[in-house]
């Protein structure tokens, strides 16, 4: 399995609290997430330049993250190796196996103990400061997108809602924090419009400054990149697409992606709920 030449997509090293053998088993399922964000691959992208920013480059190379891949799935895939979605398929069913606690099973992904708490410094759809603080007592989702964002997002807000929808009277305990990555052009009045679209009940929109944002995406392993601007000015990002799910301490529990359906999601946020109930 070979780097991406050329890709202007690149991964953010996680927290430095977090030794190496905690980053690499993270490391899979968070890359099948960005492989998702990325329809047309990203080697496809390879040709584009980032927007004009004065952001500072955030990511690191996959190279590390695709030689934790071929440590993993040695003596997994057999006859050669497939195309890194299947790979990053099958890593995501080695964490999980990896990390799952005896008893049942989890649906979605458990990264207990593999990632930060929920802590952040923020800008809420109000216009009022918020931090991770602001959302113990809930189970909180926490989705990195953007409201220009064409159907990556619209899809996993509306399929939170299906979640919502599913969980009854639990759906009072649970929060959906909507993070953008698209600061410049998400105000707080655009965030606020935008969510509540979806649910002005449970969903909030957060912004902030691009440090904030960088050091949050830093902390998450989230990537994200500007793409190209067109003739009118427009522009796309490139982000991952992982929904992350924190119990009511802000501990960070399950990760979901966009294999995983309503009905998984809504089974394991009422196993967290009652978890911390």
């Amino acid at each position: 399995m070979q780097a991406f030449p050329g890709s202007k997509m690149r991964h953010i090293d996680a927290s430095d609290r977090h030794d190496r053998a905690t980053r690499d088993r993270a490391d899979p399922i968070l890359l099948q997430s960005q492989r998702q964000a990325e329809p047309h691959g990203l080697s496809g992208r390879g040709q584009r330049d980032p927007i004009e920013s004065t952001r500072l480059p955030l990511f690191a190379t996959f190279e590390r993250t695709l030689r934790t891949f071929r440590t993993h799935l040695r003596g997994h895939l057999r006859g050669g190796m497939r195309s890194l979605r299947h790979a990053a398929v099958v890593a995501g069913a080695v964490l999980l196996a990896a990390c799952s606690h005896p008893g049942e099973a989890w649906q979605l992904t458990n990264v207990s103990g593999h990632l930060p708490d929920l802590d952040f410094a923020l800008t809420a759809d109000n216009g009022r400061p918020v931090t991770g603080t602001s959302f113990r007592g809930d189970t909180t989702l926490v989705y990195f997108g953007y409201t220009h964002c064409p159907d990556v997002c619209p899809e996993t807000m509306a399929r939170l809602m299906q979640v919502i929808a599913k969980l009854g009277p639990d759906a009072d305990k649970v929060r959906i924090l909507f993070i953008s990555v698209d600061p410049a052009r998400d105000t707080p009045q655009a965030l606020h419009a935008y969510v509540g679209a979806f649910d002005a009940r449970h969903a909030r929109g957060l912004t902030g400054t691009d440090a904030q944002i960088e050091s949050l995406a830093r902390r998450y392993r989230v990537a994200y990149q500007m793409e190209k601007r067109d003739p009118d000015g427009d522009y796309e990002v490139t982000h991952s697409s992982a929904v992350y799910v924190f119990d009511a301490q802000g501990h960070a529990r399950l990760l979901a992606t966009d294999h995983d359906s309503a009905d998984a999601i809504a089974h394991d946020l009422r196993r967290v709920i009652n978890d911390t109930a």
